[in-house]
């Protein structure tokens, strides 16, 4: 059964100057809404202390915050966790002998608004800021190995301007999604930036299909007696694996949606940034890896016209 006819033709790269337009707003937005509006770090980078608290009816989150507010915590993050009757509240503090008195403070004020018998604490974690600063530093040199890995292995099998057109999409990639965490106000946590290592991989799996056809066409391209451009090789390549490009993405943001539906408020950010990773990741191996590649044509070694001249010299 085939979904996308082989003959299609679709001129991707005839629009690749609007796309890259748009991706440069996109990434203007992103990168000023991280710098503005910054990023809602969790506990796992500020430190702090996390109290989970089950309630035998689920309580309003302004209810609770109401209840903690005269001790102090009115700046806690307050949300529901999993189940209406879980409650997570996270406050930020730099002192681990401090976070059992915190969590005796909690569990005596929402004792007292909500009823003694009405609330049961569940797990109290602390987080040192010491821990979120050699965390905060592990999770951004995690992430530029991987790219400094990516360029290195791309280079080898391919070459250097491609191995620039993958990391270029990579950054875009990586940009977005932190850029809607910044615009949507989620929080940052350690799971999303294991999410973004795990869109780095399957961004460069799709990028590197399209970059192996790619190969294989101009190789062909070289020894025809009327060689068609490398925009037009490159376009014939977008198309051939266009099938396997939108059948894989829509196979896995399947999966994913339905770990962000059904998998719980534990997993529902890491999900949300897979699924925001996936859509722009897709788009960024067509509009952005490509187009990069083909600008820097000739900027690295001789062009495929020059190498075609070179194989026809006696």
């Amino acid at each position: 059964m085939q979904l996308i006819s082989p003959d299609i033709h679709i001129d991707f790269l005839g629009k690749r100057k609007l796309a890259l337009i748009f991706s440069a707003l996109m990434l203007v937005l992103s990168l000023g809404l991280i710098a503005g509006k910054g990023l809602n770090f969790g506990i796992d980078f500020t430190g702090g202390t996390l109290v989970e608290a089950k309630f035998k009816q689920a309580p309003a989150v302004a209810d609770v915050r109401k209840a903690i507010t005269p001790i102090g915590y009115e700046q806690a993050i307050i949300q529901e966790f999993g189940a209406p009757e879980e409650i997570l509240i996270r406050v930020q503090n730099k002192n681990a002998t401090n976070s059992s008195k915190i969590s005796t403070d909690i569990l005596d004020a929402l004792g007292a608004a909500f009823g003694e018998d009405a609330v049961e604490m569940r797990r109290v974690e602390f987080v040192g800021p010491q821990v979120g600063e050699e965390l905060t530093q592990a999770g951004i040199l995690a992430v530029l190995f991987a790219m400094i890995a990516i360029l290195a292995y791309v280079t080898f099998r391919f070459k250097l301007r491609f191995a620039i057109g993958a990391d270029a999409a990579l950054l875009h990639d990586i940009t977005l999604v932190v850029g809607i965490f910044a615009l949507t106000g989620k929080e940052f946590t350690l799971p999303v930036v294991a999410a973004i290592l795990t869109v780095i991989g399957y961004s460069l799996n799709d990028t590197i299909v399209v970059f192996d056809r790619i190969r294989e066409n101009l190789a062909f391209n070289r020894k025809k007696k009327k060689p068609d451009s490398e925009v037009d090789v490159v376009n014939a390549s977008l198309n051939q694996t266009l099938a396997r490009t939108l059948m894989t993405s829509l196979t896995t943001l399947l999966v994913v949606g339905a770990l962000f539906l059904l998998g719980g408020e534990v997993i529902h950010d890491f999900a949300f940034a897979l699924i925001v990773g996936i859509v722009v990741g897709t788009y960024s191996s067509v509009y952005i890896a490509s187009p990069v590649m083909l600008a820097l044509e000739g900027r690295f070694g001789p062009s495929d016209e020059e190498m075609k001249a070179m194989e026809a010299k006696p």
